[in-house]
């Protein structure tokens, strides 16, 4: 079986230790989480947790199943990219010399970039997208001096 990306989408009751059973059953079994986002919905007292892990179908099967178990979980689903939509965000600092500053701006523009700070020696950028197109501008601004980094996982709905 192929091995990719998954994301599974759960809606909890926002209560104390419920994340922490969510990431125990991961750990449990050998699972990894490659990135997670939660936060309350409309309603606050439900939170919606989007977590991304690796593995084949039949792992995501598994870790969707265990998941529905748990006490607090309302809904657990297995979101796919071309149904829903997936976004990502990375701030991204930016080391500026007199030989990169052209084309850290350059970078910016092609990448369609949000600059946060702009400093005399650096500046930091936001970068949204697919976790594709943070990896391409994460690429992009490496040999052009990145300083530092920060994703914050899929954001899915």
């Amino acid at each position: 079986m192929e091995v990719k990306k998954h994301t599974i989408q759960l809606v909890v009751n926002n209560k104390p230790d419920v994340l922490a059973r969510i990431a125990g059953t991961f750990s449990g079994r050998g699972f990894n989480i490659e990135s997670i986002t939660a936060n309350i919905t409309m309603n606050p007292d439900v939170t919606k947790i989007n977590i991304v892990t690796t593995g084949d179908s039949r792992t995501a099967t598994k870790i969707q199943n265990q998941l529905k178990k748990l006490v607090d979980v309302l809904q657990v689903s297995h979101v796919r990219e071309t149904k829903y939509g997936q976004r990502e965000m990375a701030l991204i600092r930016i080391k500026l010399t007199q030989e990169t500053k052209e084309e850290v701006e350059k970078a910016i523009e092609e990448l369609n970039c949000r600059v946060i700070t702009k400093k005399s020696d650096s500046c930091t950028v936001e970068v949204t997208g697919t976790g594709n197109e943070i990896d391409q501008a994460l690429t992009r601004f490496g040999p052009l001096g990145l300083e530092d980094m920060s994703r914050s996982g899929i954001v899915a709905l």
